[in-house]
């Protein structure tokens, strides 16, 4: 896809950006990316008598407007980095924020928790408003371990070197240097030696940094084992869960989603990969012929150029529903989206939220494909999310549990598609139904490949990188990777998993994407029946942001909150018969 100049926001200064609503309690010009600046704020907050209800609450407002201000420095430094991650000066800056600013800030932050569920009980404050935050606070204070602090800066700092070394990544093929995730456009060629020429060029290239990742990642499982240990865990697993704040499920829930999918959605996966290796008239399925079209047809592109993209989706967005194209065209107008593959850019994508502002950011390696449209639809939800919940004057209930804010993205990937005029034909339009249903199989069968990873990775510390990816293999033909034929790069696909970025940078974000994936498929079934009502429970349920329990979020877009076998096989059901009905359009 084209690049345009007019969406870089790489060169924007994020700090121009006016803030929601006027400081009350931070001062205009405080230097946040300095760590006395902040913990000057921190210790004027901790010297404060809270004597009532009111100093109670307006004591809780300043903090929230300080830790606002603060996220979105660290968000800021962040994008930047991740945008030109081969730029040494944006590198040292983030790097000097998580080696100074966030462990200064880490003890201070815990005082505070202690501070206010000390005035909580004293006062016997009882405003069910703050339900859900004190509950939180009360579980972070059992979490803290000061001694953890420099580990936890540990890690972050090994996380950026996983966005270093992938950033860094490019590929010579044809004469050429790609940006790596620009090599996936070979991928979606009719011929077939040329998508084969280009895969091996990639997994080539990956492989010169596997010893590099592993050893990172090595890193990573030991420093986060003892962090939980410190904590009084017997596992990062264990650690994870409490740090996620899931309140409302537990591990064994997590073993038992594994087992619905081997049982339920595996076998349909397996009916899929078949039917793609009849269509493509094989023997058997290699790795280049995972994304190319099964029946021949030139790969779909939405747009041509980035301004196009820009204005095509803020269309669909516009077309479902009037507030979803107001909420895309301030960012775009702000220039809040950094879309185009580049060279030194950091893979994959994510939607950041600059907490002041009150705004969110996207983040893409768009390539011109069809799943671009997709992730920015995902992406998409994630901002309104954001935008939706931005009055809340509370910081933590201006972002919701990780389960639900994935609900809010995969669900408009259904909802924005009923827009898919705007850019597709009739038969276009098919096609793309058909790559979803297939893609919603993938993610619900990879969920449990990657969970069940990490469980195993983490109630075993002790492993060994062999051991790690002998596991990665098992796990693969587990949930019927088997199916595609890797002779002659086994090495390779024991490491396939060095690409999937949350491994590295959030350990245990994984088992969110199958929990929403399945409340995803609840909206889109209600907006089958009724768009209008859909659309209506998925923004009263965006609006309340982290204001409510896990379940409740749910409740309030007509959801259960569940993903046991119960949920899965009917859905399981219908995914099949609706991908059945797509192969014959």
């Amino acid at each position: 896809m084209e690049q345009t100049d007019a969406h870089q926001p790489t060169a924007l200064d994020f700090n121009t950006l006016p803030p929601y609503q006027p400081r009350t309690f931070v001062p205009e010009g405080a230097d946040l990316t300095k760590k006395e600046s902040v913990a000057d704020l921190y210790d004027k907050l901790l010297g404060r008598t809270v004597r009532s209800a009111d100093e109670l609450e307006s004591l809780i407002n300043d903090r929230s407007e300080l830790e606002a201000a603060v996220a979105q420095v660290n968000s800021i430094l962040y994008i930047r980095m991740t945008c030109q991650t081969d730029d040494s000066g944006r590198a040292q800056a983030y790097k000097d924020f998580i080696e100074t600013v966030v462990p200064a800030t880490k003890p201070l932050a815990d005082q505070l928790d202690r501070k206010i569920i000390e005035a909580v009980d004293s006062l016997d404050f009882t405003a069910s408003r703050y339900d859900v935050y004190f509950r939180k606070i009360r579980s972070d204070i059992e979490l803290f371990r000061e001694d953890n602090v420099p580990l936890q800066t540990d890690d972050a700092l090994l996380s950026q070197q996983y966005q270093t070394v992938t950033g860094a990544m490019t590929v010579q093929f044809d004469g050429k240097e790609h940006p790596i995730a620009r090599m996936r456009t070979f991928q979606m060629q009719i011929d077939r030696d040329l998508r084969q020429r280009a895969w091996q060029a990639t997994n080539e290239r990956y492989m010169q940094d596997a010893e590099k990742l592993d050893d990172i990642f090595g890193k990573m499982v030991s420093v986060r084992h003892k962090i939980a240990q410190n904590a009084g865990h017997e596992n990062c697993r264990d650690y994870k869960f409490k740090e996620y704040h899931r309140f409302d499920y537990t591990p064994d829930d997590c073993k038992q989603y594994h087992k619905a999918i081997e049982t339920h959605l595996v076998p349909i996966q397996q009916e899929i990969f078949a039917l793609r290796c009849e269509q493509l008239g094989l023997e058997k399925l290699r790795p280049w012929d995972m994304v190319v079209d099964p029946m021949g047809r030139e790969p779909l592109k939405p747009f041509q150029t980035t301004s196009q993209f820009i204005a095509g989706i803020g269309k669909m967005f516009t077309q479902l529903d009037p507030v979803f194209g107001q909420y895309f065209q301030v960012m775009a107008d702000n220039g809040l989206l950094d879309l185009d593959s580049r060279k030194g850019k950091a893979p994959g994508g994510y939607q950041s939220t600059l907490y002041e502002a009150r705004k969110p950011f996207i983040f893409m390696n768009a390539i011109g494909t069809n799943d671009d449209l997709r992730v920015l639809m995902h992406e998409g939800g994630h901002a309104f999310h954001a935008l939706s919940c931005a009055p809340d004057p509370l910081l933590d209930y201006r972002h919701a549990p990780m389960e639900f804010c994935e609900v809010a993205s995969m669900s408009m990937e259904f909802l924005a598609a009923s827009q898919l005029s705007v850019c597709y034909d009739d038969s276009q339009q098919a096609r793309w139904w058909r790559n979803q249903l297939e893609t919603v199989v993938r993610i619900l069968v990879s969920v449990a490949v990657n969970d069940a990873f990490q469980h195993w990775m983490y109630e075993n510390p002790e492993h060994t990188a062999t051991q790690r990816n002998e596991k990665w293999i098992e796990l693969n033909d587990r949930f019927g990777g088997g199916l595609v034929d890797w002779t002659g790069f086994e090495t390779s696909r024991a490491v396939q998993w060095h690409g999937i970025l949350h491994l590295f940078q959030v350990p245990f974000y994984y088992i969110e994407y199958g929990i929403a994936q399945l409340g995803a498929l609840g909206l889109w079934l209600q907006s089958q029946a009724d768009m209008p009502a859909a659309i209506n429970n998925y923004k009263k349920a965006l609006t309340l942001g982290g204001s409510q329990p896990l379940p409740r979020l749910f409740e309030a877009a007509d959801l259960t909150f569940d993903f046991s076998a119960k949920t899965i096989q009917p859905l399981a059901a219908i995914l099949l018969e609706k991908w059945q009905q797509s192969i014959q359009d």
